[in-house]
């Protein structure tokens, strides 16, 4: 493993709106901050590959101080940072690998589960994960614009079913606290919801994007919130994330986390066993371990099926059952997670 070496690395900024605007969209500038040579990545016109380039770089310096400096394998370098194998053709992955679009109905509204719909948000996000499933959603046609959004709440009031709406995107913390509120209010406003389910990334990535004015809302709600995070290494939690899952766990917040079982960056045991006792002493459960969703320009990330089912037996071994999260996949039409179980 190559030495830690020293680097400047810009101060976080007090303000989580001002570091969502000093993020890192530079590859070079993000491999000269961590003192790792250039990597040539020339990706093909998008009618030739099929994948596409409009998934540039994003990351956040929150999130760049957790990598270590002059390691170009560090499994949280290895999530963000634009990989050649992005451009070459894998078969079997395509851009709507969920089947999101089929479960559209209303603009930036999907109901694919009995009893729980899901609202895209935004599609803006803290960081590109270069194995996000929703890389090449069309964004565009779901915009946050009144009208389309009243046909959403409509939808909701339509169906008696749903009782838990899941805030998603984007990143649905992308959105201001004032925005959120409105929302917030939207959703109370129809008797049958009870839950209110955040899928972010964002508690992680940017210090002080919890706010005490949120925690407030979201602890004074009829609401039950819960609060999904994406975390998928244990190195990705520090000390600034931990008060701010106390503070959750005091506002009375579920916490739960969904990682993706992705290759040369958790999969191994050692690797989820750390993360799975991280989280736990964080309040957070461990919940879902994904495979991974074959999204064109994502082939490099897969396990293989039976990888994945030996690092689980061994993990069965060492975790207690609550430390143990659940190993599915989501198949396109399915009417709920796949679990992947093995012999």
């Amino acid at each position: 493993m190559p030495k830690s070496v020293p680097v400047k690395i810009h101060p976080e900024k007090a303000d989580w709106q001002q570091q969502l605007a000093d993020v890192i969209t530079d590859p070079a500038e993000l491999l000269d901050i961590l003192a790792l040579p250039r990597i040539p990545v020339q990706a093909p016109a998008p009618d030739t590959s099929g994948n596409g380039n409009g998934f540039p770089l994003r990351v956040t310096r929150h999130y760049l101080n957790k990598i270590q400096p002059g390691n170009p394998l560090d499994p949280l370098l290895l999530q963000v940072l634009v990989q050649p194998q992005e451009y070459l053709h894998s078969p079997g992955f395509n851009t709507d690998p969920v089947g999101d679009l089929e479960a559209v109905k209303a603009p930036g509204l999907l109901h694919k589960y009995h009893g729980r719909a899901l609202l895209i948000t935004t599609a803006a996000c803290a960081i590109h994960c270069r194995y996000c499933f929703r890389r090449h959603f069309p964004y565009n046609e779901h915009r946050h614009r009144a009208s389309e959004w009243n046909s959403r709440i409509d939808y909701l009031r339509r169906h008696p079913e749903i009782n838990e709406v899941i805030l998603s995107g984007g990143d649905p913390l992308m959105l201001s606290d004032q925005k959120l509120d409105a929302l917030f209010s939207q959703l109370e406003s129809i008797p049958q919801l009870r839950y209110c389910r955040i899928h972010s990334r964002l508690p992680t990535l940017v210090t002080g994007r919890i706010t005490d004015r949120l925690l407030q809302r979201m602890a004074q709600s009829r609401l039950q919130f819960v609060l999904v995070t994406h975390i998928n290494h244990a190195r990705e939690i520090d000390q600034q994330d931990s008060l701010m899952f106390t503070r959750l766990h005091q506002a009375g917040i579920s916490l739960l986390n969904q990682s993706v079982l992705l290759h040369q960056i958790n999969d191994d045991v050692e690797s989820l066993a750390q993360l799975s006792h991280a989280l736990f002493q964080n309040r957070v459960l461990p919940y879902y371990l994904h495979m991974l969703d074959p999204v064109a320009g994502a082939a490099h990330f897969d396990v293989d099926e039976a990888r994945a089912h030996h690092i689980m037996a061994k993990l069965r071994a060492q975790l207690p059952g609550y430390l143990l999260p659940r190993l599915v996949r989501e198949i396109a039409g399915e009417h709920s997670k796949s679990p992947v179980i093995g012999l």
